[in-house]
């Protein structure tokens, strides 16, 4: 296509809104520009074209028959043109929201209420990818992470979805095997810790506890964990709301409880998410809500 051919695209805007409207002022206010303005669009174009498109009787204006005729083809053109826009904007809203998240919270918070949001939005497709690892949004793909903050650590303007109580959790048989008045003495017994975290030596550290060798630690993803700690393979740090009816039941038990001092908070790129991101954005606040306070 030879570009240098084509007129400009404001001024070809500009003669389709006078034509469509029927009056300089009127396109004006369809373009959220002054009628000066179009009209000097117009007189661009009819000098491109060396052609006269509208006249002027009085107050009222007419096209000409050379502007009739480019009036149609440009409605046309401009038809097709957001006809595309269009169909791109929903191949965007059809495309899946990738969503990431820690394992742990994704098996206990998250899986337990997904199928009521595919049931209220199933036109929204998910990929969501449990990962011990901080993901990059800027690549990838990922348009919308799920992430743990200790609160005092949470970054500046963080988007909070739950805060949550932390615990030591064990078996009874594990943990009442030896006698426990303080944090330290926990170092003799296996600890399990989820993959990419220092959860362990981060809460030894701050509970002033000096380790005069290495402590054991297994590390696995955050949905194996407690499993394995009902199992007696060892205790965890984790959230005390997952293990809520455990400790209930009598079959795992908590020690030095921390109240609301985590919180789980909403990351997504700069600017506005897609209408689809959005929309699970807004669900996970509604299903924080009846989590408890989820601010």
């Amino acid at each position: 296509m030879d570009w240098r051919r084509l007129p400009s695209l404001n001024a070809l805007k500009a003669f389709s809104a006078v034509a469509e409207a029927g009056s300089y002022s009127r396109a004006g206010e369809m373009l959220n520009v002054t009628h000066a303005a179009v009209m000097q669009q117009v007189k661009a174009l009819e000098a491109h074209l060396d052609q006269q498109l509208v006249t002027r009787s009085g107050r009222k204006i007419a096209l000409t028959m050379e502007g009739q005729l480019l009036a149609r083809e440009i409605r046309i053109g401009f038809r097709r043109i957001l006809d595309g826009v269009e169909a791109l904007g929903d191949i965007q809203n059809t495309r899946p929201v990738q969503v990431t998240m820690s394992p742990a919270f994704a098996v206990r918070w998250l899986m337990p209420r997904i199928a009521d949001f595919q049931s209220r939005h199933p036109d929204v497709t998910l990929l969501l990818n449990p990962s011990g690892m901080l993901v990059d949004l800027s690549s990838g793909g990922m348009e919308v992470a799920i992430r743990y903050s200790r609160l005092e650590e949470l970054p500046v303007g963080a988007d909070v979805l739950i805060k949550v109580d932390l615990v030591v959790a064990g078996t009874p048989s594990l943990i009442e095997s030896i006698e426990i008045t303080n944090p330290g003495d926990l170092v003799h017994i296996p600890w399990l810790q989820e993959l990419g975290t220092n959860e362990v030596g981060d809460w030894l550290a701050r509970c002033g506890v000096k380790l005069d060798r290495p402590i054991m630690i297994s590390h696995m993803p955050g949905n194996l964990i407690l499993d394995a700690v009902k199992r007696g393979d060892g205790i965890t740090y984790t959230v005390k709301q997952w293990i809520e009816e455990d400790l209930q039941s009598g079959d795992l038990v908590g020690l030095f409880p921390e109240e609301r001092v985590g919180a789980f908070y909403i990351h997504t790129l700069p600017g506005e998410p897609r209408r689809s991101a959005r929309v699970f954005i807004n669900w996970l606040k509604t299903q924080a809500e009846d989590f408890g306070d989820g601010t």
